[in-house]
């Protein structure tokens, strides 16, 4: 099985070049633009001839547990119906499903410690799926993830970062949210562990989920930004200046620089000394205009070409070393508009270009 994968990918790499020299003995040119600005625009950004064929492997991760809307635990499931395998593979790259992580029932377990709601069982969850994120880089295959609430970063980023801490190598992490994420057990409204991941991987505690593999913190503040944010409770704000994180772009920030600007400035920041970044995309950062199947709406947040651009300037750059979507939720969703979303994503995400 695996030679056939990697002969797929030489096949694939042969047609790339070829496409790549037919596209260089063909270029088109636009005559209504003046050529000093088509020059320009072709300087602009990363010369990308073509999309490497990648081996990913998706993992699905139907955990719920981490907040009081039910739904998300489907999240995994809309977004392979919605076409994420053949869409992936129609670019080129080799796709597997690796299944879904266990997780437990809500049903069946009792909540625990009001201030971290079933702790003890998302702790269980992440630990299973970041030694599968583990055994997925080893073999040299890219981990895309489904979610499920948030709380299943705390799982994906402990792998990645346990994958190249074995090489002593650190990573970046890219945080997408329309929320922080950075609430601890002391701090948090609801004792929701979705509001926690971050504070976890910046060992500020829930201790149990922030100390999978026995090191923490698992991504340092200076290679950290978050992106998007327009929902943060007042601790929160404290919570990141105690984990040290200085890269926080609001909406605002978006609003006024522009997508463009604010990604390339965090993805510098991601990528300094790090083998390369995890993205952690909430699909609550999405207005909900074009996501409106998300845990936890929020109006005011970025446009479906916004998104797109993000996704795409992130492939452009080449440095991703794992993915992940968390939160659709297909339970409030419009005929599965939220989760056919998360794969035209993905497709940026993982190299797809207009032209």
């Amino acid at each position: 099985m695996e030679n056939q994968t990697d002969a797929k990918i030489e096949l694939r790499a042969k047609q790339v070049e070829t496409d790549a020299a037919i596209t260089k003995g063909n270029a088109v040119v636009t005559t209504d633009v003046p050529a000093q600005v088509q020059k320009k625009r072709a300087t602009d950004r990363p010369a990308i001839a073509s999309i490497a064929a990648k081996k990913i492997r998706v993992i699905g991760v139907p955990l719920d547990l981490g907040q009081s809307r039910r739904g998300v635990d489907m999240g995994p499931s809309a977004v392979r119906v919605a076409g994420l395998e053949a869409r992936l593979e129609a670019l080129g790259h080799i796709v597997e499903d690796g299944g879904n992580i266990t997780v437990a029932l809500a049903e069946t377990k009792k909540a625990g410690d009001p201030s971290a709601k079933y702790l003890k069982e998302i702790t269980a969850t992440c630990t299973k799926h970041a030694e599968q994120i583990v055994k997925t880089l080893e073999a040299g295959v890219v981990p895309l993830v489904l979610g499920g609430d948030h709380s299943v970063a705390a799982g994906t980023v402990s792998g990645v970062a346990e994958f190249y801490r074995r090489q002593e190598k650190k990573i970046g992490l890219i945080w997408i949210d329309a929320h922080s994420d950075i609430n601890t057990p002391e701090t948090s409204p609801s004792g929701n562990v979705h509001g926690m991941p971050l504070a976890a991987i910046m060992g500020l505690g829930p201790a149990e989920l922030g100390n999978i593999f026995n090191f923490s913190p698992k991504v340092l503040p200076e290679n950290t930004v978050i992106i998007g944010v327009r929902d943060i409770d007042q601790t929160e704000k404290e919570n990141i200046r105690r984990a040290g994180i200085t890269e926080v772009y609001t909406m605002r920030d978006i609003d006024e620089r522009g997508m463009r600007t604010v990604i390339e400035e965090a993805l510098r920041t991601a990528g300094r000394g790090t083998a390369g970044y995890h993205v952690s995309l909430d699909m609550d950062w999405i207005d909900p205009e074009d996501a409106p199947g998300v845990g936890t709406p929020v109006r005011g947040g970025a446009t479906y070409r916004e998104a797109h651009l993000a996704m795409e300037i992130i492939a452009d750059h080449g440095r991703m070393t794992s993915f992940e979507i968390v939160e659709v939720n297909p339970v409030i969703d419009e005929h599965n508009r939220t989760a056919d979303l998360a794969v035209e994503l993905a497709m940026s995400a993982f190299g797809k270009k207009i032209l």
